[in-house]
């Protein structure tokens, strides 16, 4: 079947890099069951089936692929849908999950966000992404791919770049290098990560990432803390996570 170029369809077809992107899943004992998201005609779910041994199920977008994946893998559940617009706590009862897939590209930061929606359910991501896409995940204070994606998830998830792929890896090839990335999440998380504020905060200082912090984030702080404070002299591709959550707090002060 001729790949979709509207969903973003690009078919890894080399086994022995399936399987190496397969080992990668950790065996997590608190994990009830694995989600692949996208499995097209099965590059991954072949090896999945032979590797796992609790519940899969594969979440697939593409109509045309849905009978083509019952057949072949009878023993898993496959679920036509849109990972985005789904409830996955609802979906598997609120047990916990291992996400894994050769995530679209054209829309893997929706993926990413959309995990840390559900991130007390999912300990483990193994996913293939465009190699700007996977460096920006993992990018660090200083960098100028050091963004909302990097702080996010760094603040629930340990990033791990694992895999580094060609174009010739699939079909059809991309016109960008591939990479894959292990998320295993934190064993423990600063509870401020869980407040709607820090994500506010930080997505404010990103979406005006040229302009000092006093200039970008006037709307959470009184004007006479912007002016005391150093750290509102900085540009937010300068702050660690950790000043994201002294940001916080500092807001939570002063609204309280």
């Amino acid at each position: 079947m001729k790949a979709k170029k509207y969903l973003g369809q690009h078919f890894l077809h080399q086994r022995s890099t399936a399987e190496k992107i397969v080992r990668l899943l950790s065996e997590l004992p608190e994990s009830a069951l694995v989600v692949e998201v996208g499995p097209g005609h099965g590059a991954l779910t072949e090896h999945l089936v032979h590797s796992v041994h609790k519940p899969i199920l594969l979440i697939e977008t593409d109509q045309d692929l849905i009978e083509e994946l019952k057949q072949k893998y009878p023993q898993c559940q496959v679920i036509h849908a849109d990972f985005l617009k789904l409830d996955l706590a609802t979906l598997t009862g609120g047990r916990t999950m291992q996400v894994i897939g050769n995530f679209p590209y054209n829309i893997s930061s929706q993926i990413v966000f959309r995990i840390l929606d559900y991130v007390q359910y999912i300990p483990e991501v193994v996913g293939m992404f465009q190699k700007e896409m996977a460096d920006r995940i993992a990018s660090k204070p200083g960098s100028k791919s050091y963004g909302i994606l990097s702080v996010l998830t760094q603040a629930w998830y340990q990033v791990e770049s694992c895999i580094t792929l060609s174009p010739g890896h699939f079909v059809p090839p991309p016109k960008v290098q591939s990479s894959v990335i292990r998320l295993r999440r934190l064993p423990t998380v600063d509870p401020l990560a869980q407040e709607p504020l820090f994500r506010s905060i930080v997505k404010s200082s990103f979406n005006q990432r040229r302009k000092m912090l006093r200039n970008s984030l006037k709307v959470y702080f009184p004007e006479a803390v912007l002016l005391e404070e150093a750290i509102f002299t900085r540009r937010p591709e300068q702050l660690t996570l950790q000043d994201f959550y002294h940001l916080t707090t500092l807001s939570l002060k002063h609204q309280s």
